[in-house]
């Protein structure tokens, strides 16, 4: 598969999420909304580590920024964060098996959310329900999907 399909293909997954993240959904099923921007960020740094790059998930994280109305680089920042553990560990996450990934996934979540927690303390706009922490679990609970959906898609990147 020629590099050029290669970037269309996360284009395109990263469009999925994007439209994913700004669906208006009823509040009770919005708070456990995964994070689907970082789910696709975690995957393409997980299995193509060489097309996307830090740059990749640094622009992923402004989007969102700029989507969700959040202070400039709040997101881009953490997401540059998860990116380079997930590759720095990439090898060794890879090996496991899904159920193995989604905790991984899981507590990768959770240290997003803690540093989003962090800087909404600082900024001021801190929210403290034990809500916050749902949409790691529901990320963990769909990472086997999204793997299962983007791996039959773009089994020819890697």
């Amino acid at each position: 598969m020629s590099s050029h399909n290669a970037y269309i293909q996360i284009l395109l997954s990263t469009a999925i999420a994007v439209l994913l993240t700004i669906m208006p959904l009823p509040q009770l099923i919005n708070m456990g909304r995964p994070d689907w921007m970082l789910l696709v960020v975690i995957y393409w740094s997980l299995n193509a580590a060489f097309v996307t790059g830090l740059t990749y998930a640094w622009c992923c994280g402004l989007l969102i920024d700029a989507l969700v109305g959040t202070l400039i680089g709040q997101h881009a920042f953490i997401f540059v964060l998860i990116a380079t553990l997930v590759q720095r560990f990439q090898f060794r996450i890879r090996v496991f098996p899904l159920l193995h990934q989604s905790i991984i996934v899981c507590l990768l979540i959770v240290l997003y959310q803690f540093m989003l927690f962090w800087i909404d303390g600082i900024v001021g706009t801190a929210l403290s329900s034990w809500l916050r922490w749902l949409p790691a679990v529901i990320g963990a609970l769909v990472w086997p999907v999204l793997v299962a959906f983007l791996d039959t898609s773009t089994r020819n990147i890697r």
